[in-house]
């Protein structure tokens, strides 16, 4: 079903609309077709809230019986594998050209240097606290979008930005005093910066099939995460145990492929700051899970910061409904 959901979202655009060109087809769309269309893109948004809101879990659990770095270059290889082999089975196959650089810096940021941090970071910090981190990339990507001339900015984000970031100082200075370091919490922000610049830049890119987009970006963040591991000098055990194999396989088919692959779709049919709130969603799942299962708590000073962080982002979500 995964596959055949994919394959659907590879293939579909908005209204008409061709996703491998800008082209306007000549057969007008039967009105089934445009509402399935228009729905779309909020079944994506939905899927990437869910799947993302466990992967900050998923990844903790998995850093308790790999090494991080390691146990990212694993996830990306089995990805790599699958991607590439739905991407062969879709008419865009592998990107070329201007796509295929695009792709490769997507995966550069997001993939490389994004896993790296946020896997060495999450031996460190709290999953619920790491995802209310990656709750800036909404605030983040406005800015940048900004400041690329991609979107303009409103008084409100800007509003937005400084209530986040007053979230994101307070998160700080309510872990300098327990077991998470601050370094690694700063790993995690930085991943999550990185994060939203990717997806800025892969918006100013040209349109491409998801598939073979996020293959090239997982080979590409695979090279990264694997020179990194060595020059770490991790070592390097194969995953034989269930605690090893099912936090790989379930990032590597549901958050690779499936949360990416959507989202990559999902900035091609919306602006990228309104995609972008997905990061508003997350949060609030990966702090209810790390709760539940791993019974971490943030206390009252976190609670306070994460608290600020999402106000911020509800701000981001009215600014964008006054400026339609």
């Amino acid at each position: 079903m995964l596959v055949a959901g994919l394959a659907t979202v590879a293939g579909l655009s908005n209204a008409g609309r061709c996703l491998y060109c800008d082209s306007v087809m000549f057969a007008t769309p039967k009105p089934e077709t445009t509402r399935r269309a228009a729905a779309l893109p909020w079944l994506a948004f939905v899927g990437c809230c869910a799947i993302w809101g466990s992967t900050f879990l998923v990844i903790r659990i998995g850093n308790d019986s790999l090494p991080p770095l390691w146990a990212a270059s694993v996830r990306l290889m089995l990805a790599v594998v699958l991607l590439t082999a739905l991407a062969s089975r879709t008419a865009g196959g592998l990107p070329r050209g201007a796509a295929l650089r695009s792709a490769m810096v997507f995966g550069m940021l997001a993939f490389g240097f994004g896993f790296c941090l946020l896997y060495w970071g999450e031996q460190g910090a709290p999953s619920g606290l790491s995802a209310v981190m990656y709750g800036l990339v909404p605030v983040t990507t406005a800015l940048i979008a900004s400041a690329l001339g991609l979107e303009r900015l409103k008084l409100l984000k800007l509003l937005a930005a400084l209530v986040a970031l007053a979230g994101v100082a307070t998160l700080f200075s309510g872990q300098l005093h327990t077991t998470a370091p601050p370094v690694r919490l700063g790993a995690v922000m930085v991943a999550a910066l990185l994060g939203a610049l990717a997806g800025v830049l892969l918006k100013r890119g040209p349109r491409q099939n998801p598939l073979g987009l996020n293959a090239v970006a997982a080979m590409t963040g695979l090279v990264i995460c694997l020179t990194a591991s060595f020059v770490f000098r991790e070592p390097h055990p194969l995953p034989r145990t269930a605690a090893q194999l099912l936090p790989i396989v379930y990032l590597a088919v549901a958050g690779s492929i499936g949360a990416f692959v959507l989202y990559t779709w999902l900035v091609s049919q919306w602006k990228v700051s309104r995609a972008s709130f997905i990061a508003v969603v997350v949060p609030v799942v990966a702090l209810i899970l790390g709760s539940l299962v791993r019974h971490e708590t943030l206390g009252a000073t976190g609670a306070l910061g994460a608290g600020l962080v999402l106000a911020g982002l509800a701000l981001t979500i009215a600014a964008d409904r006054l400026t339609r």
